[in-house]
């Protein structure tokens, strides 16, 4: 597989001479910084990195539009997160999984000061791949090892989903029991191949997850002598244990998908994934994007009610040309009112910029959506997200977005937009400057710069009720 460079948000850019005094958890001050900006509801998760050590605190602001927030006596201390995930405007959650020394997980408030206050809870949430808000609770899912009595005359596992509960309002964490079959992520498709989870999109009372097929597990590929193995294909098992981290894998395995020009989706009734209807489409390959262990979420429900499918065609990166597929990155739909991939819509996104693909993408307002997009097709070496891009859902067009600073310049993007009144923020780092958060009319496709934010990195940014 290429590897794939590229920044999103997750950087480290050096500061020189910037000096951090900053409110721990335990001692929230009252200080607006040396920023032009008083405190209020949007929250700024920040991080500033000085002398190879970086603090991570969380500003509020009274607008997004224009000024200078600073962590410079300002804001609280916190340990940072994988991911930061705004529950409605209740809650904010530092989503880290615990891995090593990674840290944990624990939510915040905005109090009547407008100061950033930690809950009590913490949680040693596992490690996951993707993540989403269902009902009351805010879920992570992996896919692994199953329940050992599973294990078949090899002592090979089948693999699970390894699923996570936060109870927002509870303060509580829950994971599933890995003895119920119900969990198994084996012959999930019907092809023998397991698969895990891209992202989790609530609606209308159920949850719409891609499920992004990853080849034989030691496990499936015994079964009955290899009979999921397809033909001509029996020397992409792996004869001994190799690669690493999140391409690692074992003897016996089939790494990677063989049907790469297959998109599914799993539409299941409730949270504990018990019940659950699949439908497939071959006019784009599995929906979702992909840096290393992270599979981003890729359908997105529109306002009115349509839900839009994306897929990169990140298999087009596989080695073994048994395993790339054939499709242009691309974009179906699945009707608002039915649960069927919609016969007469089809997109391709590559026939629109010149064979390049997405990284990420975001529902915004309306049937707008927000990508993150390659800077060069992605069967070319080194390709970088570094451009934003709108595609309207009815039309199926995209535009790349201008008043943005030069690709050059850029050196990330937060993770994740923020939208209100049909208008989107997101922040750009840049090479030059502090990070700056932008204001986006998905309309026009146009971007002016708001405020700006005296740190390294800004992560996430949405909006919090004050209580």
């Amino acid at each position: 597989m290429k590897k794939d460079f590229f920044l999103n948000g997750l950087f480290a850019t050096a500061m020189v001479g910037l000096t951090l005094t900053a409110c721990s958890d335990e001692e929230q001050g009252n200080s607006n910084g040396s920023g032009t900006v008083s405190k209020g509801e949007y929250v700024i998760a920040s991080s500033v990195t000085a002398s190879k050590n970086t603090t991570n605190v969380l500003l509020t602001s009274e607008t997004l539009d224009g000024g200078i927030v600073s962590t410079i006596n300002n804001g609280l201390v916190n340990d940072g997160a994988t991911q930061w995930v705004f529950y409605k405007d209740q809650y904010l959650y530092g989503l880290t999984y615990n891995q090593g020394n990674a840290g944990t997980t624990r939510s915040y408030f905005l109090n009547a000061n407008h100061d950033m206050q930690a809950r009590s809870g913490e949680y040693a949430v596992k490690r996951f791949t993707t993540y989403g808000i269902y009902d009351k609770y805010i879920m992570t899912s992996s896919t692994g090892d199953g329940y050992t009595g599973y294990a078949d005359e090899n002592g090979y596992l089948p693999k699970t989903f390894l699923l996570s509960y936060l109870d927002v309002a509870a303060e509580t964490f829950t994971t599933n029991n890995t003895q119920d079959k119900a969990y198994l992520s084996e012959n999930f498709l019907g092809n023998g191949e397991f698969v895990t989870l891209a992202g989790i999109l609530e609606y209308n009372h159920k949850i719409y997850s891609a499920a992004v097929p990853m080849g034989l597990s030691q496990y499936g590929g015994k079964v009955d002598g290899g009979k999921w193995i397809l033909p001509g294909n029996e020397d992409l098992v792996k004869t001994e244990d190799g690669g690493s981290n999140s391409s690692s894998y074992k003897k016996g395995e089939l790494q990677w998908t063989q049907y790469p020009n297959e998109c599914w989706i799993a539409i299941f009734d409730d949270e504990t994934l018990k019940t659950k209807k699949l439908i497939k489409t071959d006019k784009i390959s599995y929906a979702c994007g992909r840096f290393k262990s992270q599979y981003y979420q890729t359908v997105w429900s529109a306002d009115n009610g349509d839900i839009y499918v994306f897929s990169p065609s990140y298999a087009k990166t596989m080695d073994d040309s048994r395993q790339q597929t054939t499709l242009d990155a691309g974009v179906v739909r699945i009707k608002a009112g039915t649960e069927e991939f919609d016969p007469n819509y089809y997109y391709s996104i590559e026939d629109q910029t010149n064979g390049k693909s997405f990284l990420r993408c975001w529902h915004l307002t309306g049937d707008y959506f927000l990508l993150l997009m390659y800077d060069r097709p992605l069967t070319e070496e080194d390709f970088t997200a570094n451009q934003l891009a709108i595609y309207k859902g009815e039309t199926g067009k995209l535009n790349y977005i201008s008043g943005l600073p030069s690709v050059d310049l850029i050196s990330g993007f937060g993770n994740t937009p923020y939208t209100e009144n049909g208008f989107t923020y997101m922040t750009v780092t840049t090479t030059d400057g502090h990070p700056a958060i932008y204001k986006i009319d998905p309309t026009n496709a146009t971007a002016t710069k708001g405020i700006s934010v005296e740190a390294t990195q800004v992560s996430g940014v949405g909006r919090l009720k004050a209580r």
